[in-house]
């Protein structure tokens, strides 16, 4: 029996190129980055709401909200492009038991979020929607409203105008 020596000509696999920072270099990311900032908030009526920080981490890969309300309330949100949905999400937790749980994307209006509260003390469940519009004047409004009936009425929950800091 004969010996015969085979050669291959193997290569090594190699995974596609993909882009360091592939959050930042696709456009749907940046759709909610209007709403990024440090922000004074205040009410319709001009009273002082509280202060927000709105950041993008994690590589432009998500938005994170703090919240410090002027009567000691906190909260926090994580805010993300769902490319698997094709859908903006928030997920809203608050130190005072609120927790928000929305999806969604662009209007013509501004970004607009449907879903769900949740308050931890009485485990009620209720509609929820919130609408942030970038306005001439470069501040944001915040625009929250709940349903008690399943969607058919809907009541304002806060409506909230964000100055920037930097614009005082």
């Amino acid at each position: 029996m004969a010996l015969t020596t085979v050669s291959l000509n193997c290569r090594a696999q190699t995974a596609p190129a993909v882009a360091p920072t592939p959050c930042i270099d696709n456009l749907r990311f940046a759709e909610f980055d209007f709403w990024v900032g440090e922000w004074d908030v205040h009410t319709a009526d001009g009273t002082f709401a509280g202060s927000n920080s709105i950041s993008r981490q994690e590589s432009g890969c998500v938005l994170v909200e703090k919240w410090a309300g002027a009567g000691g309330s906190t909260g926090m949100s994580i805010n993300y492009f769902d490319g698997a949905s094709g859908e903006w999400v928030q997920a809203w937790h608050a130190a005072g038991g609120s927790q928000i749980d929305i999806r969604g994307g662009l209007t013509d209006e501004g970004m607009l979020l449907v879903g769900k509260i949740h308050y931890v003390a009485n485990e009620a469940t209720q509609d929820f929607r919130g609408l942030w519009t970038l306005l001439p004047d470069g501040r944001v409004r915040q625009f929250f409203e709940q349903s008690n009936d399943g969607g058919e009425t809907w009541a304002p929950w806060f409506e909230g105008f964000y100055t920037r800091k930097t614009d005082k």
